[in-house]
C-alpha cells in the first residue's frame, strides 16, 4: 500500500501541463523507469511518480509514498512537491485530506499517514507499513496449562493415598 498525493492542474478540467512538470522532475533527479513513470530519490527515501490519465489524456502525475512506521520522508514528500508545484505553477493535492498542499502543511499530511499506515499494519496485515504489535501473552500456554494440572493431580493423589495410609496403619 502506499500514500498518494497529485500534481494536477491549478483549475480542475483545465490542461495539466505534464511536460513541464517533467522537466522539473528530470531537473531534480527523478530517473524514469522501464515500465513507465518516474522514480525521484530523496534523502529519506524514494517515491514513485506515475501519470494518471482519464480518458487517455495525462490529466495529473501520481506521487506514491510507500508506507511506513516512519513519517521523515512524507514529510520531505511534501515539501519538496509543494515547491515543484508552485515552481511548474500546478497544484499539489492531497486527496485524502481533500485540500492543496503547501511547504506547511506537513504536519497535517504526516497525521493523515500514520493513520493510514497504521490501518494498514493493524487491519490488512501489512508489516512493511507499520510494525504488527506482539499481542502479549495471556498467562499460561496449553502445554503448560497441562503439565502444571497433572502435578497438582497426582500430588494431590499421593497426599490423599499417604493420609489413607496414615488412617488405616495408626
Amino acid at each position: 500500500m502506499r500514500y498518494d498525493l497529485l500534481l494536477q492542474s491549478m483549475v480542475p478540467g483545465t490542461p495539466f501541463d505534464s511536460a513541464r512538470v517533467e522537466a522539473l522532475l528530470e531537473a531534480r533527479g527523478a530517473k524514469a523507469q522501464p515500465s513507465g513513470g518516474r522514480t525521484w530519490l530523496l534523502e529519506n527515501g524514494e517515491v514513485e511518480l506515475h501519470p494518471l490519465r482519464e480518458g487517455g489524456q495525462w490529466v495529473a502525475t501520481e506521487v506514491r509514498v510507500p508506507l511506513s512506521d516512519r513519517t521523515e520522508l512524507i514529510r520531505e514528500v511534501v515539501s519538496k512537491g509543494a515547491e515543484l508545484a508552485r515552481e511548474a505553477e500546478v497544484r499539489f493535492f492531497d486527496p485524502q485530506l481533500g485540500r492543496e498542499l503547501n511547504t506547511h502543511e506537513a504536519g497535517a499530511v504526516a497525521d493523515q499517514y500514520e493513520r493510514t499506515a497504521r490501518y494498514a499494519g493493524e487491519m490488512l496485515g501489512l508489516a512493511s507499513a507499520m510494525p504488527m504489535p506482539t499481542p502479549e501473552a495471556e498467562g499460561f500456554q496449553p502445554t503448560t496449562k497441562l503439565v502444571f494440572g497433572a502435578i497438582g493431580f497426582f500430588t494431590l493423589l499421593y497426599l490423599l493415598v499417604d493420609w489413607i495410609n496414615a488412617q488405616l496403619g495408626g
